[in-house]
């Protein structure tokens, strides 16, 4: 079939989790997907296996998650269409979207557990039979998206038969359909109807099975009057990869979308934190133009793979809610200062449009918790719960040294963070001092974002990290 006809299809990258949906684990997979939102994560996707009794319903889990999260998009890994009426899908999938105000993609597939299918109630296909549902069922999907065509659904497949079928609502945004396709014929049916392939990398055997599923995808969907840059590639990663790995995956092979299974919130962390920057940019200087736009800043506080890490004293035991709840409130504390982040980023792009002067923005941010001058975990715990649950008093300013005393083991961990609470109130201070200068000296902005964009890489890198290594030892110990 020879080369791909585009080797790198332009797309912006995305960094996603894939998680498994167990149903003894339901609370543990929301805050995986909770995590996979705060770690900076694009997508969490779950697979669906309706027949699997020892999951969670996806669809269930999906609104659930969606209600739990705010900004990280959702999507099934895949759905198997023999089990979800396209009618019924199509309904489902925008009021999602809907609800989850933009942030759903549908992935689908053509079934291939028939015993398990069969034995649910669903149809039992031949491989030509899967591909040919599914095609009808990607029509009657966007037929029931597309509410600006006056009239029902009409369809008589040799599958699926709509009569009059009422079209709506309509997604809140274009919804993205992705296949799970590996043979000829399904990947044939990507390039001239889907807006994404969506492979695993174990099953798609190495890099000549990608190249050649790209080529089939490519002539198909310039047959049918497309662009091969209309389908997205994206990969299930069954383990993480170096970003010199997925550089090349995506330079070479086109792939925009990296999903990474696992239930290991530390190798979610380190997939956000340092895999992600490191390929866009690898891809950014590949593609002959700098990395994307985001905050870099000019030097780093601290490296990063120099922090240390504590021993799990008890690796396989499982926390009740109660003991859980510890944990929990740190994550509390850690969500409210992202959220006063935000705030002072808002600030001074409120100053830089004049909107605010200097002066007002200083004040402000002299009143949140992250300006006060004693950065220990009990300081700002008190701070916040002062403010939002009116309990755990001042004995919170003993959480440290009774960690030290519980679990020895952690003392290098808890020295560092302590390191990092002194450095990021120096970033707070060179803040406030940017703020001062840009009174007299309005050019002074760019020095002020730079320190602004520091404070977010700092304080988001510490966040992720005490929580890392400080929400199991809570759940052991308490507050």
């Amino acid at each position: 079939m020879g080369e791909p006809l585009m080797p790198d299809y332009g797309h912006d990258l995305m960094f996603s989790a894939n998680l498994v949906p167990a149903a003894g684990q339901a609370d543990e997979v929301v805050a995986l997907a909770q995590l996979a939102e705060r770690a900076g994560l694009d997508l969490v996707t779950f697979q669906d296996h309706p027949y699997q009794p020892a999951l969670l319903d996806t669809w269930t889990l999906l609104a659930f998650v969606a209600a739990r999260t705010e900004h990280i998009r959702l999507a099934g890994n895949v759905h198997p269409l023999p089990l979800r009426p396209p009618a019924v899908l199509a309904q489902a999938a925008a009021s999602l979207d809907l609800l989850s105000h933009g942030r759903f993609e549908l992935a689908l597939g053509a079934g291939g557990y028939w015993d398990a299918i069969e034995a649910m109630g669903g149809p039992r296909h031949t491989p030509a039979q899967a591909v040919d549902a599914l095609e009808e069922g990607i029509g009657i999907i966007r037929a029931s998206w597309d509410t600006g065509t006056r009239g029902g659904i009409h369809h008589r497949g040799e599958h699926y038969r709509v009569d009059g079928l009422k079209r709506g609502p309509r997604p809140a945004h274009d919804i993205g359909i992705w296949i799970g396709a590996y043979k000829p014929r399904m990947l044939r049916l990507t390039g001239r109807l889907a807006d994404g392939w969506l492979p695993s990398l174990p099953r798609l055997t190495d890099a000549a099975a990608l190249a050649e599923g790209n080529a089939v995808i490519d002539e198909a969907a310039t047959e049918a009057g497309r662009s091969p840059s209309d389908v997205r590639r994206l990969l299930n990663l069954a383990e993480p990869l170096p970003a010199e790995q997925l550089a090349e995956l995506a330079l070479v092979h086109g792939v925009s979308g990296f999903i990474l299974m696992s239930g290991d919130p530390r190798q979610f962390e380190r997939f956000a934190a340092e895999t992600a920057p490191a390929v866009r940019e690898l891809v950014a200087a590949g593609r002959g133009r700098s990395p994307e736009p985001e905050r870099r800043p000019e030097t780093r506080v601290w490296d990063e793979a120099t922090r240390p890490t504590a021993p799990d004293p008890d690796p396989g035991r499982r926390y009740t809610p109660q003991e859980q709840a510890a944990g929990q409130h740190l994550v509390d504390v850690h969500d409210h200062l992202r959220a006063e982040l935000a705030q002072l980023r808002d600030l001074v792009e409120q100053v830089a449009a004049g909107t605010i002067d200097a002066g007002a923005a200083r004040s402000h941010i002299a009143t949140m918790t992250m300006r006060q001058n004693n950065w220990t975990l009990g300081a700002y715990c008190e701070s916040y719960c002062r403010l939002v649950t009116m309990h755990h008093t001042g004995e919170d300013s003993m959480v440290f040294p009774k960690l030290r005393r519980a679990e020895p083991g952690l003392a290098p961990v808890l020295d560092r963070l302590q390191e990092e609470h002194e450095a990021i109130h120096k970033i707070i201070e060179r803040v406030d001092r940017t703020l001062v200068a840009f009174v007299g000296e309005p050019g002074g902005l760019d020095d002020l974002r730079t320190a602004v964009d520091l404070l977010s890489d700092a304080l988001l890198s510490h966040l992720s990290y005490e929580e890392r290594e400080l929400v199991a030892p809570l759940s052991r110990h308490g507050f």
